[in-house]
């Protein structure tokens, strides 16, 4: 039996879903913990290419696929996501949601939209998915779970919510809103939603439990990226949940002692999306390669990626927080035509004092320091033995193993399922 834990070490975008669909071969389940359609995990192999949003990615290879009690469900996306998936052929009926999984309402969308249009240039690059405000509900205690829509109370519920959302409506002072949901129609949509996906819902805590009990592999999938945490991230350009590998047991409800390894996915360089602070951006050519090479736009929303050199020192801190076994490095091909590749290892602050550990009272304004290395010049994509690997990206490798303290794992060369290396 093996629980493993799959986890970005950057920003999200770190290639997850490739990862998580190549482990599934050898797993018999694949549960995501946390975040909701606010993520893109994109998987390609052979001719065909799949977006999910929602769904785990072990579901493309007819595994058991459990969405947590950690993740946030908007019923629309799912729904959409589920017929998708139907049509293209793939057999659902191995999908598992927690009935304790909270909803993404309508208003929840409405609010993640004018709070992001209130704080004009401070904004923080949200996708309006209504993630936030659902999560922020949940907290407040004001949340709906799934499994409340059978509740003998549950209109009742429905229409103090909604009158206190009329009244929160207010505090944005817009004339041409003209927002109103129908009670009636929202209790009804959602039990049409519940009785579409009743025959899919568990007692996912009970249920992954004694999936563990019966040694059975089992592959905890993360959304986002380490440094989107909400309590390790750079705060306040975050995410609303728990992103690091700690989250998976708190969404799925395992103990920690069920944990045996915890796989990093890592890109060979940097991207973010949306604002914050990102030490080795790139403003230049050099960014605008990485984006249109590595083809760095949201699989969620298109946006196009923020792009930078490797940052160790970032990595470095993940590797510690997420107690990282192993990292499954991504996009070295994307490398490919550098004569030098500049890696950050350590960073500078305002009044000069240099850091080779993430400080995230300081991380708003340092300067990053880089080491230069030699680039490979080899078009690598597609490689699957690494023996073909040339000489100088091996070093590249060994550079990135030394400063984050954490060996390679997977070595991908490609976005398909077969351009991989196991090491």
């Amino acid at each position: 039996m093996t629980c493993t834990i799959v986890v970005g070490t950057q920003w999200g975008d770190e290639g997850k879903g490739k990862i998580v669909d190549l482990l599934t071969a050898e797993s018999d389940t694949v549960v995501r913990y946390q975040g909701g359609n606010n993520a893109g995990h994109t998987v390609m192999y052979e001719d065909k290419k799949v977006v999910l949003h929602l769904i785990p990615s072990g579901i493309l290879q007819g595994k058991e696929a459990i969405l947590g009690n950690g993740v946030v469900i908007e019923p629309n996306s799912l729904l959409h996501e589920i017929k998708e998936l139907e049509t293209a052929g793939y057999d659902i009926s191995k999908l598992k949601i927690s009935k304790q999984a909270h909803l993404v309402l309508p208003y929840h969308l409405l609010f993640d939209k004018l709070t992001e249009e209130r704080k004009g240039k401070s904004k923080i690059g949200t996708t309006c998915r209504g993630i936030g405000p659902a999560y922020q509900d949940k907290v407040a205690r004001t949340g709906l779970r799934i499994c409340d829509i059978k509740n003998e109370n549950f209109p009742t519920f429905i229409e103090k919510l909604l009158e206190q959302k009329e009244l929160e409506l207010q505090n944005f002072k817009r004339d041409d809103i003209g927002y109103t949901i129908h009670k009636d129609n929202l209790i009804k949509n959602l039990h049409d939603f519940y009785n579409k996906v009743e025959k899919y819902l568990i007692n996912s805590s009970t249920y992954i439990n004694n999936l563990i009990f019966k040694d059975k592999d089992i592959i905890f999938e993360g959304a986002q990226g380490t440094f989107l945490d909400v309590d390790h991230g750079t705060y306040p350009f975050v995410t609303s949940s728990n992103t690091v590998a700690g989250a998976a047991c708190t969404g799925s409800g395992i103990g920690p002692t069920k944990i045996n390894r915890v796989i990093g996915i890592t890109k060979a360089y940097t991207t973010r999306v949306g604002s914050g602070p990102f030490p080795t951006e790139l403003l230049n050519d050099t960014g605008e390669y990485f984006r249109q090479w590595g083809n760095e736009f949201g699989a969620t929303t298109g946006r196009p990626r923020r792009c930078g050199w490797f940052d160790a020192v970032l990595v470095k801190h993940a590797v510690e927080i997420n107690g990282i076994t192993n990292i499954a490095l991504t996009k070295l091909d994307v490398l490919d035509n550098f004569d030098e590749i500049k890696i950050c290892t350590e960073y500078k602050t305002a009044n000069g004092k240099k850091l080779d550990t993430y400080d995230a009272s300081e991380i708003e304004n340092v300067i990053p320091i880089y080491i230069t290395v030699s680039g490979w010049k080899v078009k690598t994509n597609g490689i699957t033995e690494y023996k073909f690997l040339p000489k100088n990206l091996k070093k590249y490798v060994e550079h990135i193993e030394w400063l984050t303290k954490c060996p390679v794992g997977i070595i991908s060369t490609g976005p398909k399922r077969e351009e991989t290396i196991i090491l």
